[in-house]
C-alpha cells in the first residue's frame, strides 16, 4: 500500500521561505508523476506544481511562479517544494500527490501559514 507523509510545514513572515517535503513508500517513486496542490480555507484543491518522473521538467501555477520550485529525489523517494518570498495568499494546507499507474496517493497534508 503506496504512502505519503509531508513535512515541512509551519508559520513564516511573508517574505520568508520554507522547503516542504514529502517521504514515499510502498510504490515506485522514480515512475510516478508527482506533484504538490494547496488548499485554502472555503477554496479548493489547486494544483500549485508538476514535475516528471525523470525530474527533468516542471511546471507551475501562475501565481507562485518564479518564487517556488518543485524538485524530487529518487534516491530518498522523495518530493520537495521549495517556496521563497512568501506571501499571506500561499496559507493553504499543502498535499503532495503520486499518480502511479492508476493508482493515485495523497498525503495528509501539511499547514502553512504567512503572516506578520
Amino acid at each position: 500500500q503506496g504512502q505519503l507523509v509531508e513535512s515541512g510545514g509551519g508559520m513564516v513572515q511573508p517574505g520568508g521561505s520554507l522547503r516542504l517535503s514529502c517521504a514515499s513508500s510502498g510504490f515506485p517513486f522514480s515512475s510516478a508523476a508527482m506533484s504538490w496542490y494547496r488548499q485554502a480555507p472555503g477554496r479548493e484543491r489547486e494544483l500549485v506544481a508538476v514535475i516528471s518522473e525523470s525530474g527533468g521538467s516542471a511546471d507551475y501555477a501562475d501565481s507562485v511562479k518564479g518564487r517556488f520550485t518543485i524538485s524530487r529525489d529518487s534516491a530518498k523517494d522523495t518530493l520537495f517544494l521549495q517556496m521563497n518570498n512568501l506571501k499571506p495568499e500561499d496559507t493553504a494546507v499543502y498535499y503532495c500527490r503520486a499518480r502511479s499507474g492508476l493508482v493515485d496517493y495523497w498525503g495528509q497534508g501539511t499547514q502553512v501559514t504567512v503572516s506578520s
